[in-house]
């Protein structure tokens, strides 16, 4: 999509491909059928162009007439894109750790990149004070009501797409924008008891501390490999929620996730970050086997499994192969 093709009330995300994974559904005892929701197919490459393009041109309405954000990339590359297609300028702050990949991708699209600090905390602290200045507009990657309302488009789709009601969702934690859209998209619905398997990478779990304190869990650092969910908290609004809806939270190495992502890279030919290998470690590395022996998910067999196929930019095949060589994981 090009400026001059873009209509001022016209989404900036694409309806994504819902496809049944054969591979996938293997690893599910009693033959669910499980399909796997390609957000990888967006025009900014992830999911996260649903709300920061929802919350880009919300900010734009207002008179804004500059956007900053902060990413460790692929919110910086929607916040780029967006703001590209709706032509206002934008600056994307991204900590030292931001693959270069992405860097190019937040230029190509027009943005201006500034690299502060060594973590995304940092670069958020930066972009959160620049945006105090008058006409400047902060989009945050999932701290935002708008930013969960896009999101929670997603849900609308998967509605219209799958055979039946899902018996399970599956997605990756990083700030909680994700989660907290296709949890508002579920109440829209009325499908509030689907239950939803939330993943991390452990060195990037706040969300399943948190949620075992009762409370916000601030990590000092992120040491995970998937740094795509590498923010320190989450939003202050997910446990707010939390006792209204079925949410399970678990946990895997970083082994485990690049595992995953070498996996799909042959079953589904498509590359994904170590963010999303977490999401498919629910299926590859047998936790919703697990969560159905424990009782924890007794209906996962009475309709169709969605995994979310979040997306990500910090990939290509010579990155797989030195997370499998860091992580003495095979690699074909």
């Amino acid at each position: 999509m090009n400026s001059h093709d873009y209509e001022e009330n016209e989404p900036l995300h694409f309806v994504t491909p819902l496809k049944y994974s054969k591979a996938l559904s293997e690893f599910i005892p009693g033959a669910t059928e499980l399909y796997i929701k390609l957000e990888n197919c967006q025009p900014s490459g992830s999911y996260k162009i649903r709300g920061v393009g929802r919350l880009a041109r919300k900010l734009k309405e207002r008179g804004c007439q500059q956007l900053v954000s902060a990413s460790g990339g692929n919110a910086g590359v929607a916040a780029a894109y967006a703001s590209r297609i709706i032509d206002i300028p934008c600056t994307v702050y991204v900590p030292q750790s931001t693959e270069p990949a992405c860097i190019k991708l937040i230029k190509d699209n027009g943005a201006q990149v500034k690299i502060v600090g060594s973590s995304y905390s940092m670069a958020e602290e930066i972009a959160i004070k620049e945006a105090e200045n008058p006409g400047i507009g902060f989009l945050s990657p999932y701290n935002h009501a708008e930013i969960w309302a896009g999101n929670s488009t997603m849900m609308d789709e998967l509605k219209v797409q799958l055979p039946s009601k899902p018996s399970t969702i599956v997605l990756s934690v990083g700030g909680g924008g994700l989660l907290l859209g296709v949890l508002k998209g579920l109440e829209r619905l009325g499908w509030q008891d689907v239950p939803v398997v939330a993943m991390e990478t452990f060195g990037a779990h706040c969300f399943n501390l948190s949620v075992k304190a009762k409370k916000i869990v601030a990590l000092e650092k992120i040491t995970s490999i998937a740094k795509c969910l590498g923010a320190r908290t989450v939003a202050p609004h997910l446990l707010e929620i939390l006792p209204h809806f079925n949410i399970i939270s678990e946990v895997v190495t970083d082994a485990q996730a690049v595992r995953s992502c070498i996996k799909f890279a042959d079953d589904e030919h498509i590359l994904v970050e170590p963010g999303c290998g977490a999401t498919l470690s629910a299926v590859y590395c047998g936790v919703l086997e697990k969560l159905q022996t424990e009782g924890v998910l007794p209906h996962l067999t009475m309709g169709p499994v969605v995994v979310i196929v979040c997306g990500g930019n910090s990939v290509s095949l010579s990155l797989l192969k030195e997370w499998a060589e860091n992580f003495n994981v095979p690699f074909p």
